[in-house]
């Protein structure tokens, strides 16, 4: 299917205006987002053992670590100087600097809490095949697609804080291994995600200007929310399912 077109063939008619692309954007992520996966239900609820909320941190490091190139990227494809240097804190929030410490090695706190090794988490050797192909699809979509929609792809920001209110809660609740010192990425991402997602919605309420380019922002978003739950559907395959592929991560015990 033409990603230019799915978004209409899926019965909605041609979005006239801003506040129609921003309603049609919230129906996605009210439709499609990854709260709704079941693997995350059982993330949440404590229905996971601590090999699988291992295989979870470690798949998902690949995708945190990966977020800083996709937005170097994103980046990339502006010549206007005001988009760069404001989409360039996205870089230094997960990459941090010579004097603060950024998402990246918040998540490696939480993977070491859990007990992986922190060189082998950083090697990406024990990922998921799956985990791969969607987390590298993300950054050749923003890098081959339009300017507009690598931005748009960014918007499942708008539904983050909700998740990581409600991952917080429900790991440490459940889980004897989980502590709030591990989890401060996500409470992190409670000040950041809102910011940046005000960000890229007013830019693609602005600049899709026509039935055409707000088109391509919702499928933008579509994508971006099959990338996150493709990831999901594999580590549940893997480690719920029990079909863990070869050379990736063996939970001991397992």
């Amino acid at each position: 299917m033409n990603a230019m077109t799915a978004f209409s063939l899926n019965g909605a008619a041609p979005l006239a205006n801003a506040d129609e692309l921003e309603a049609a954007l919230r129906q996605i992520g009210a439709a499609r987002y990854h709260n709704l996966h079941p693997f995350h239900r059982l993330l949440h609820g404590g229905k996971l053992n601590k090999g699988q909320v291992q295989a979870w941190a470690l798949n998902r490091y690949y995708y945190q670590s990966s977020i800083p190139i996709k937005d170097a990227v994103v980046i990339s494809r502006f010549r206007d100087r005001a988009t760069r240097v404001e989409w360039r804190h996205r870089i230094e929030d997960h990459d941090g600097d010579l004097s603060s410490e950024g998402g990246i090695e918040r998540w490696l706190k939480l993977t070491e809490g859990l007990g992986l090794d922190s060189a082998y988490v950083e090697s990406t050797q024990g990922i998921l095949p799956a985990t791969r192909f969607a987390v590298d699809a993300y950054v050749h979509f923003v890098r081959d697609r339009t300017p507009l929609e690598a931005i748009a792809s960014s918007l499942t920001e708008l539904f983050a804080p909700n998740l990581h209110e409600e991952r917080i809660a429900g790991m440490l609740a459940h889980y004897d291994f989980v502590n709030p010192e591990i989890m401060s990425y996500f409470k992190r991402r409670l000040e950041q995600a809102p910011r940046d997602a005000n960000f890229a919605l007013t830019y693609v309420k602005q600049h899709a200007t026509t039935p055409a380019e707000r088109e391509a922002v919702c499928n933008a978003l579509i994508f971006k929310t099959n990338v996150l739950w493709a990831q999901l559907d594999a580590l549940h395959h893997a480690y719920v399912d029990g079909h863990i592929p070869p050379g990736a991560f063996v939970p001991q015990g397992s």
